[in-house]
């Protein structure tokens, strides 16, 4: 950074809004700090240097991140922030599990961001605030991991990829089957022509989730900070089923079964096929197994035609878990000379006679060196490893932010084909919807007055 921030200067501007400060407010507190970012580059830490993170959201998935993170050399957890007390309780011990320094509890991660120990900020929030939060802590300098779907709407994703140019920092999205050691060998042997030349891509995730009911107005508990929890989103009632997980399957705050797991096979599929935007976009389905809250479909089809004469689809039931080639999730790849099924870390590439070629189980190591565990979270620390590596080093992230946008933009725009019931045609160079306004109206969302984010 140009200069470093003065914390307290900045506090004392902060604090003056109160909690209602929005990201405009934030972004104007930065500058009256001096905290003018970008022109250099961040705090030399060195390829055995401590890098120094603050975890935001650790009622679920942020619980994985501290795992990941604090068994990495080097890594301390300086900050725990989540707006639900008790989240921020279940992080500081489970951090307490790896580490002797306690890390500090926050309410506000925005205290965090002002910290100028901190290196690097994970974000495991709900997926509206994933783009603002990744572009305020971007802006204070901080490197950035945020979970998928890495944006809300597809103008958020391109805010993203404006913001790490500008800030000059690194950004990883958590598509981490980009970092899966057997993923990352067969994958250029496809490219390569192992089945041919490639020309469709199937990818699917199939579960079996309950009703969410209906819900009624609830008095906002103890725990919770409501209005910083609803951030950049229009304010709405709380509601006894919507936290924490069921925003999932509303439109205001969610994104639906598509980016919420379809997010990690359409990437694989899409890397696989070496596709970047599509040309023609549509997608069928609806909510079908019960009648309640839940607004976005249950059963879902995306299909993706590419300016490359190449085709993708994916297929989401959320209330079915009947398995496709006996796997919940999974991606079959076609080629002119066979096919490849990508099952997580695992593979079987068949040639045209249904013939097993080439086959990896998932639990063989591709470094006999690495010691890392080959299933769950121990693949998981890998795509993490490979993020602080990016920061200490500026080796390549496995996914970048101009990555992750490309593959979650492509199941934004198939929810807004199935929110405007029909064909979506688009530009093959950024994705932009091509003579339809009303549904480019969804390319991006309303925010609450004072929290649009800015680049």
């Amino acid at each position: 950074m140009n200069t470093p921030i003065d914390r307290r200067h900045f506090l004392k501007q902060a604090g003056s809004a109160g909690v209602g400060l929005g990201l405009a407010g934030y972004l104007a507190a930065l500058n009256r700090a001096g905290a003018q970012v970008g022109a250099t580059p961040a705090r030399a830490i060195g390829a055995d240097g401590p890098v120094r993170v603050a975890v935001c959201g650790t009622n679920s998935r942020g619980l994985a991140h501290i795992d990941c993170l604090a068994q990495l050399p080097g890594v301390e957890i300086t900050h725990i922030c989540d707006v639900d007390k008790r989240a921020v309780s279940k992080g500081v011990k489970a951090v307490a599990k790896h580490q002797t320094s306690v890390p500090q509890a926050l309410g506000d991660f925005r205290q965090a961001l002002a910290d100028p120990r901190v290196d690097a900020v994970t974000i495991a929030t709900p997926d509206h605030w994933h783009t603002p939060m990744a572009i305020l802590a971007l802006a204070a300098g901080k490197h950035v991991y945020v979970e998928k779907p890495c944006s809300h709407n597809p103008r958020e994703g391109e805010l993203l990829v404006q913001a790490v140019h500008k800030y000059q920092r690194v950004l990883q999205m958590g598509a981490q089957r980009r970092s899966f050691p057997h993923l990352r060998a067969i994958i250029p042997e496809i490219h390569n022509g192992i089945i041919g030349t490639t020309y469709f891509g199937r990818a699917w995730y199939t579960n079996n989730r309950a009703s969410i009911g209906q819900g009624k107005p609830a008095p906002v508990p103890d725990w919770l900070d409501y209005d910083l929890w609803q951030g950049p989103a229009p304010r709405r009632e709380l509601v006894d089923n919507l936290i924490h997980y069921n925003w999932h399957w509303r439109w205001h705050w969610g994104t639906g079964e598509a980016l919420n797991n379809g997010a990690h096979e359409v990437d694989i599929c899409r890397w696989a096929l070496g596709v970047n935007w599509a040309t023609k976009v549509t997608s069928n389905g609806g909510r079908y197994q019960f009648q309640d809250d839940w607004e976005t479909p249950d059963t879902q089809t995306i299909g993706w035609d590419f300016a490359e004469g190449k085709t993708m689809s994916w297929e989401g039931r959320s209330c079915n878990g009947f398995p496709i080639e006996k796997l919940e999730r999974g991606v079959l790849v076609y080629g002119t000379k066979g096919t490849a099924l990508l099952d997580g870390n695992a593979y079987t590439i068949y040639d045209s006679k249904r013939t097993i070629i080439k086959q990896a189980n998932g639990n063989e190591s591709v470094d006999p060196t690495n010691t890392v565990s080959a299933t769950g979270l121990g693949l998981d620390r890998l795509h993490f490893a490979n993020f602080i590596e990016a920061v200490r080093t500026r080796v390549p992230a496995n996914c970048p932010a101009e990555e992750g946008h490309k593959s979650v933009g492509l199941l934004h725009l198939g929810n807004i084909a199935w929110r405007m019931g029909r064909e979506l045609h688009c530009d093959p160079a950024n994705g932009h919807i091509l003579e339809d306004e009303e549904a480019m109206k969804l390319w991006g969302r309303q925010y609450e007055p004072g929290w649009e984010p800015q680049v």
